[in-house]
């Protein structure tokens, strides 16, 4: 029997029209119209008329690349990487942090008018330095046979390929400082050809480092990297792919928040912008507007960003994470900072809550990290506590719009909306919600 196939559909020409951006969307693509239909244009900012060539054509929408700007907009500034036409790892370095934010707020505004089918502003921006901020950040490894060079870098855009990196100025200084060193280091090794990825962690107490090797290490090696360590005053540890590191540093890496001490395993998640976390905590803090007798619940805890500083101020407050080894991180720093009135329990958070110990407990006030799913599993658990505040920090604007539906109608009604400039020059979208029982 015969068989037909029909091939996608591609632009065949390379006709080149001229259009005017019109919007800055949140990833970084300029907005505009050509015949009805919304195109997405890579590099563009608003304002700017460009000649453009289509690289994607769709029946709703199209997406073009410049090949000549034709009036710049005086927002477009010059990206201070040297990297950035290549790497994918920031996508607005082209606009100025201004815009930035401007943009990612109306994004943020619109999208939450449409779920809440009412006018709702962003009332403020929480932001810290555009630059020098990323104290955490994983880097590829890849030996090239062609050159017999060690590649260390971030994945160019929409490639598995990596970009080369020397230096990037989104990295803390304390991290961009080791990238050249750290490469000679690792080029030196008798296993370069079997390397598999590095991450860099900046702790309160110095930076850390972990590798990730395929194969055993000589003892050579271990050496070389025992003295990289003790030369550069990092904590270094390895891993051989088992679900332990092996450590070569008796330091127990930990961040300061709020006046507590908070360690940390070296593959624990930590927000990656210091500066956008604490202000963040401040804020939800003030908007739960916390008193003594407050009974408070933060899902989706992680190992206790919120649940601890929360501590300080009220009397019981119970953080449930779904990874087990941030809870007992959680549990150890609740310990380590004398919070007895603080409490952490394990749950998949995508699960049935209602018979769970801690879901039997009535709570005033709600507090809601979710990952970029969203928190679609417990929000009628929150609506049956009937709090009269619920935070909502959100990394995804898609899934706080669906969930902000469920309290939207259950009577509660959206207060207060900030977006968190956590990522600058990347198309990463945070914020936080305040919600309040009407």
């Amino acid at each position: 029997m015969a068989q037909f196939y029909v091939a996608k559909q591609r632009v065949t020409t390379q006709q080149r029209i001229t259009v005017t951006i019109e919007e800055l969307d949140p990833f970084g693509q300029g907005v505009a119209r050509h015949k009805g239909k919304t195109l997405f244009v890579t590099g563009a900012l608003p304002g700017e008329q460009a000649e453009v060539v289509l690289t994607e054509d769709k029946r709703q929408f199209a997406r073009a690349k410049v090949t000549r700007l034709i009036s710049r907009s005086p927002d477009r500034v010059t990206p201070r990487c040297p990297h950035y036409d290549r790497c994918g790892g920031c996508q607005q370095q082209h606009a100025d942090v201004a815009l930035q934010q401007r943009s990612k707020s109306q994004a943020l505004s619109r999208m939450l008018s449409q779920a809440s089918a009412q006018n709702v502003a962003v009332d403020e921006v929480i932001a810290g330095q555009p630059w020098g901020y990323r104290r955490r950040a994983r880097l590829g490894l890849q030996w090239q046979n062609k050159t017999q060079r060690l590649q260390m870098g971030f994945r160019q855009k929409a490639s598995n390929d990596l970009v080369d990196i020397q230096n990037c100025p989104v990295l803390v200084p304390e991290l961009e400082a080791l990238l050249l060193p750290l490469h000679q280091c690792l080029s030196d090794l008798r296993a370069v050809r079997r390397l598999g990825h590095v991450e860099l962690v900046l702790a309160d107490n110095g930076p850390l480092m972990i590798l990730r090797h395929l194969d055993a290490l000589h003892a050579d090696d271990h050496e070389k990297l025992e003295q990289f360590s003790h030369k550069h005053q990092l904590m270094l540890f390895l891993d051989a792919g088992n679900e332990e590191l092996s450590a070569l540093s008796e330091s127990t890496p930990f961040y300061q928040s709020h006046q507590l001490k908070l360690t940390f395993s070296p593959q624990d998640f930590i927000q990656v912008n210091d500066g956008v976390n604490q202000q963040m905590v401040t804020k939800a803090i003030a908007w739960l507007d916390l008193q003594p007798e407050d009974r408070v619940l933060d899902l989706f805890c992680g190992m206790g960003n919120f649940t601890l500083p929360i501590g300080i101020f009220v009397h019981n407050v119970v953080g449930v994470e779904g990874i087990a080894a941030l809870v007992r991180q959680a549990a150890y720093n609740a310990d380590l900072n004398n919070l007895k009135n603080v409490s952490f329990f394990q749950h998949n958070l995508e699960e049935e809550v209602s018979r769970q110990p801690w879901a039997a407990q009535g709570f005033n006030k709600v507090l809601l990290d979710p990952a970029r799913a969203g928190a679609a599993g417990v929000m009628a658990h929150v609506v049956k506590l009937a709090p009269e505040r619920v935070v909502y920090v959100s990394c995804n604007p898609t899934t706080l719009a669906r969930d902000s539906q469920t309290l939207l109608s259950a009577g509660y009604q959206l207060e207060r909306v900030a977006m968190l400039d956590m990522f600058p020059h990347t198309r990463h979208l945070e914020s936080m919600v305040l919600f309040r029982k009407t």
